[in-house]
C-alpha cells in the first residue's frame, strides 16, 4: 500500500498545447492517503480515466510527476508500480475455473498452495462466489465474470493500490447495491488504497471516504460526501452531486443582505461588495413553501411524489428550480412562494465558493 502524490501533474493529447482547453487534465497537486477509498466522479470527458490511467502506469503524464510513498513512478511500468485493476468490462480466463482465476494471480508471484487456499477461500466468501468456485467461467453471467475480476483484483494483499475502471456498468441493476456494499466492506477489512471511477454520484458517495468531482480536465474538489453536499466548491460540484442537485440565483450583496430582485435576503455572514457575478446557491431540501407574500414568488409546475419526499418542479422568473418537501406536507393553493434556510445557504463569486465574514 502507498499514499499516492499527484505533483503538478498534467496531461495533453496535443503536441505543444497552448491553453486550458487544450489539456485533457489541468494541473493538479494532491497527496492521497494510503489505505484511504477515492472516488474519480464525473460526467463522460472529464479526465477521470486520464488521471487513473496516469496513475497505473498506462499513460505517461505530458507534466508533473507522480509518487507511490517517496519513489517516482512517472516513467515506471504498471507491473513496477505493484497495482491492481479492474476495468469497466470483465477480464476473466474463459478456459480456467473460477477457482483457478483467483488463484492466478498469487501462483504467478510464487505464493505458496496453503497461502493460495486460504487466500481464495476468503475472497471467495466476500464475493460470494463460493458455490461456483469449480465451474468454468465460460458461460457464467456478466455479472458473475465481473465478481471473478473483482475477487482477482483483490486477491493480491501488497498491492499498493487497486484501481476500479467503472466495473459496475455491467452489472444488472438489482445487483449493483449489493456489490457496491461488499466493495465497501472489502475495503474496510483490506485497508487497501482503493480509486474508483465512476460518473454515478450514488456508487461514488457510497463508496469513497473522498470523492473527486471533475469536468473539463479540472479537478473542482476532494472533498467527503458531506462536504461535498453542505460546502461544494464549485457550482457545479452543488449541481452536479443531489438529486436533484443545487439551486442557483443570481443575487447582489451588500454585506450580510443579497438582494433576489426585490426581496432582501439576511444571511449570516457580511461579504466583500464585487462587480464580478454573484450566485446565491442553497439545495432543494432546505428551501420552504410559504404564503407569505414579503417572500419570493414562484410558479409551481408540478409535484412529484417519490415514496419517501416529494420533489415540488417550479419555476422562478422562468428559471427551474427544484424543492424537496417530506411526504406528508399538504401543498395549499396559497403556497406559491418560498423562503430559505439561512444556516444552508452558499454564496459563490464567478462559480467558486466563498467565505463571508463573521457578522
Amino acid at each position: 500500500m502507498a499514499k499516492i502524490t499527484l505533483s503538478d501533474l498534467a496531461h495533453s493529447y496535443m503536441e505543444n498545447p497552448q491553453k486550458p482547453e487544450d489539456y485533457a487534465l489541468r494541473k493538479i497537486n494532491h497527496e492521497w492517503e494510503d489505505g484511504a477509498a477515492y472516488a474519480l466522479l464525473g460526467p463522460s470527458g472529464c479526465g477521470k480515466s486520464t488521471l487513473l490511467n496516469i496513475i497505473s502506469g498506462i499513460l505517461t503524464p505530458s507534466e508533473g510527476k507522480i509518487l507511490f510513498g517517496d519513489n517516482d513512478v512517472t516513467y515506471e511500468t504498471t507491473a513496477d508500480r505493484n497495482i491492481a485493476q479492474v476495468f469497466q468490462f470483465p477480464v476473466v480466463y474463459d478456459t480456467m475455473t473460477v477457482r483457478q482465476n483467483l488463484e492466478f494471480p498469487l501462483k504467478n508471484r510464487g505464493a505458496t498452495k496453503e497461502y493460495i487456499n486460504n487466500r481464495v477461500a476468503d475472497i471467495a466468501k466476500s464475493i460470494q462466489v463460493e458455490d461456483i468456485l469449480d465451474k468454468k467461467a465460460r458461460g457464467l453471467t456478466a455479472d458473475a465474470k465481473q465478481k471473478i475480476s473483482l475477487g482477482r483484483g483483490m486477491v493480491r494483499e501488497d498491492v499498493n493500490a487497486i484501481l476500479f475502471d467503472e466495473p459496475l456498468t455491467v452489472i444488472d441493476p438489482h445487483m449493483k447495491w449489493e456489490l457496491r456494499t461488499q466493495l465497501k466492506a472489502l475495503h474496510q477489512e483490506l485497508e487497501h488504497t482503493m480509486i474508483f471511477v465512476t460518473h454515478d454520484q450514488t456508487e461514488a458517495l457510497t463508496f469513497a471516504d473522498k470523492v473527486v468531482v471533475m469536468n473539463y480536465g479540472c479537478v473542482l474538489q476532494i472533498g467527503t460526501p458531506e462536504e461535498l453536499f453542505q460546502k461544494p466548491a464549485h457550482t457545479f460540484v452543488g449541481y452536479f452531486i443531489g438529486s436533484p442537485g443545487m439551486n442557483f440565483f443570481d443575487v447582489e450583496i451588500n454585506e450580510n443582505i443579497a438582494k433576489l430582485d426585490d426581496v432582501e435576503i439576511e444571511l449570516n455572514h457580511k461579504y466583500k461588495n464585487t462587480s464580478n457575478k454573484i450566485e446565491l446557491g442553497i439545495r432543494p431540501e432546505f428551501i420552504n413553501l410559504t404564503n407569505n407574500v414579503n417572500d419570493i414568488k414562484i410558479n409551481i409546475v408540478r409535484v412529484e411524489d417519490v415514496a419517501h419526499h416529494k420533489i415540488v418542479r417550479a419555476t422562478y422568473n422562468d428559471k427551474k428550480i427544484n424543492i424537496i418537501i417530506p411526504e406528508d406536507e399538504k401543498i395549499t393553493d396559497e403556497m406559491t412562494y418560498i423562503n430559505f434556510d439561512r444556516n444552508n445557504i452558499n454564496i459563490y463569486v464567478d462559480s467558486w465558493l466563498v467565505q463571508g465574514e463573521a457578522l
